[in-house]
Formats: C-alpha cells, structure tokens, sequence
C-alpha cells in the first residue's frame, strides 16, 4: 500500500499505512520500541522540537478529567541542533520515515531551522505547529518561510482552524494536520488552583472530525488532510477516513494502551487477519496478522484417516 500523505511533486512524502504518532506521544525516537512494532506504523512524527531548550513546566502537569485529561508538559526538549545530534543514528535504523514537529516561534527561527533541516537526511518531512493564538498574517509569514526542499505540514490551532487552513494551504503548506490539541482550564484539587492546559480524551473527536468534514470540502483536493483528535480504536480512526482525511495522528490511546496505536495502524494498513469461521478463541485474537495467522493453521497437525467403524 502506498499512501501520498502531502502535496504531490517531486519532495512528496508517501507512507505504507495513513497511521502515525501524534505529536508528543512517541518521543524523538524509538522510545516505545519494545511496546510498538513501528513497521506496521506509517511514519514516526517526533515530540516538539525548538531551536533554543525548553524546560518542562513547573507546577501541576496533569489533571484528570470527567472524559479525558488537561496536560500541560511546557514542550521540553534539548533544542534542535541537540535532537538532531542525538536522534540521526537512530532515525536512519528506522523502518518508517521521520516527520520532525518544529515549534513555530518567530519567523527567523523557522527560516533558521529550514536550513539546519535540510542537510538532515535522516528526516523525511517537517510538522510545523503553530501557537493557539497566532494571527493570520503572522502564520502565512512562517509558513512562507519555511522553504525547505522537504514536505512541510502544518498542524493548524483548534480555535483558528476554520480561519488558517485555506490560506496556509495557499501560501504553501502540503498537508494540513486538523488538529492541535484544545486549550482549557481545570481546578487542581490538591493545590487548589485553576491550571491551563491541553486536553485529550473521546470527546474531541466528534468536534474534530466535524472540521475535517467542512475543510475537505473547502480546500483544494490536492491538500492533503490528517485528522488527529480523540482517535481511541480503528473505528475512530476509519471515521476520519470516512471524512475526508488521507491519514491519522494518534495521541492519548497510546498512553493509556499503547498496543492500541499499533492495533489501529495495522487495522487501517490491512494488516490484521478476520477470525477463520471455524477458529477457536485460543486461536485467533483482535490483533491477528495474516502471517500469525498462516502459521497458527500450518502448525495444526493434519487429520488422520476416519478409522470409525462404517
């Protein structure tokens, strides 16, 4: 299966399976990998990167909620120039391509970025994600600068997505990722005070999937849509499909069950066989691949000559 996830022409970005790690679930590298098998996932999308360090916020980072949770990490990282230094051997053992996320900041330091990026073979495509309450103009000047001979995707903020996403697309972006996650606020019990963060859970999903919906139709076909929100079984994620998206980012199910990001990317990718009608349950499971499959029925021994008395 071969999936064209960005713009077509000469730097497009093509995939085996439209399934991937959102930003910020997976780590730089291969951190889960004796928890996902990455062959079955279509790319590996890094945490966030800057190109200066962050530290990781102070105070309360989590807060659980009714359906979900309020996170607030503060984008850690080593900055770009130390991701990359410490990533590359590892990146370039992987069995997918590398879609590195870039905090969008200022104009220079996209430009900036741009050029380290691009010397980087190791690194597929570049994810530029924008902050939640940045203008119009402000975002069509970073995606403009941004002039990389690699795919560039946006991942456009929650609130400003309807007003961003065609003339981002214009101004140059090959794919749109709807969305970033959605701001909100929270008491945090223990402390007593009110915390902002991200929120994750199922109920973003209806929300999201309404955007991919009305963008597909307002956007040119050549733009590629990734949905990304809520996404928690292959059911979720064939409903973005289903809207119009060409792939899917996965965040919060893999924290909670992290075979489910793999379960999801095999589902979608054709990897996962259907129960044999005369299967028994040990003998079958969700995850079952055709290989896992053929091998289980090989290995059954072959029915002995019917010696019953006629």
């Amino acid at each position: 299966m071969a999936i064209e996830i960005t713009r077509p022409g000469k730097y497009s970005l093509i995939v085996s399976t439209p399934v991937m790690p959102a930003a910020g679930t997976l780590g730089f590298a291969d951190s889960y990998k004796h928890l996902v098998d990455y062959d079955k996932l279509g790319a590996l999308v890094t945490n966030p990167v800057t190109i200066d360090a962050w530290n990781p916020a102070s105070g309360t980072r989590m807060i659980p909620l009714d359906a979900g949770i309020l996170l607030h990490t503060g984008l850690p990282n080593p900055g770009l120039s130390k991701v990359i230094s410490r990533n590359r051997k590892i990146w370039a053992k992987l069995p997918i391509p590398v879609i590195l996320h870039l905090v969008g900041t200022r104009v220079d330091q996209v430009v900036q970025a741009g050029e380290v990026l691009d010397e980087v073979d190791e690194v597929a495509a570049v994810e530029l994600g924008l902050s939640d309450d940045i203008d119009l103009e402000d975002a069509r000047a970073m995606v403009e600068a941004a002039k990389m001979e690699k795919p560039l995707l946006v991942r456009l903020p929650f609130y400003e997505c309807y007003e961003l996403a065609l003339p981002l697309a214009e101004a140059g972006a090959d794919a749109l990722v709807l969305t970033a996650a959605p701001r909100g606020t929270a008491r945090d019990i223990h402390a007593g005070r009110l915390v902002s963060g991200r929120i994750y859970g199922p109920l973003i999903k209806p929300l999201v999937l309404r955007m991919v919906g009305r963008l597909r139709r307002e956007i040119p076909d050549e733009i590629p849509i990734i949905g990304c929100g809520g996404i928690h079984s292959p059911g979720d994620a064939r409903d973005f499909i289903d809207a119009g998206a060409v792939a899917v980012q996965v965040d919060t199910a893999t924290w909670a069950q992290p075979k489910m990001l793999e379960r999801i990317a095999r589902d979608l990718g054709g990897w996962i066989a259907t129960r044999h009608k005369d299967a028994l349950l040990d003998e079958w499971n969700p995850d079952m691949g055709q290989t896992e499959a053929l091998e289980r029925r090989a290995a059954q021994p072959e029915a002995g000559p019917d010696l019953r008395p006629s």
